[in-house]
This record gives C-alpha cells, sequence and structure tokens, in this order.
C-alpha cells in the first residue's frame, strides 16, 4: 500500500483534497499499486493462479472505473492517464 506521503503527493498532483482518498482517481491509483505488486509477485512464482485470477480480476476493475471516469470528468481522465505515463516513465 502507499503510505501517508505518497498519497498526499498524488492528490497534490491531480489537485485532490486530501480527503478524497475514495475518490475514482484514488481508487484507480491504488489497484494500479497492487496490480505492479502482483505482476511483480507472479514473475517470481509463475504456477501461483489464485495470484494470477486475483490480477485479472483487479485489471478488470481498474478498466471499469477508468471507464466511469472516462465518461463522467473526461479532464480528471485524461490527467489520470498523463500521471499514470509519467509514472511508468519513470
Amino acid at each position: 500500500m502507499l503510505t501517508k506521503e505518497e498519497k498526499k503527493e498524488i492528490l497534490n498532483k491531480l489537485g485532490l483534497t486530501e480527503k478524497a482518498t475514495g475518490s475514482t482517481v484514488f481508487q484507480i491509483l491504488l489497484l494500479t499499486k497492487r496490480i505492479e505488486k502482483l505482476s511483480d509477485h507472479l514473475k517470481l512464482h509463475k504456477k501461483d493462479k489464485i495470484s494470477k485470477r486475483s490480477l485479472i480480476n483487479l485489471l478488470g476493475k481498474r478498466k471499469k472505473l477508468l471507464k466511469y471516469l472516462q465518461r463522467k470528468e473526461p479532464e480528471l481522465y485524461q490527467k489520470t492517464l498523463d500521471f499514470l505515463k509519467e509514472k511508468n516513465e519513470a
């Protein structure tokens, strides 16, 4: 999970308040962090079928949330994608 400092940094970059930890954007970012951890785990443990299924479920949840965000708040959706791309490149 993310530390308090990392959460604050993410919320500030996206222009959200500190109490917006239940927002769609924040949920997407938390799911992304969990997906990264599970992906690393699966690289070491290729036969772990339960973790693989969990990863697929998390990917589906994130996809649904991104679709919802794109429909409801297109500007915030674009900010989120830019943030994820920037984070991925670093």
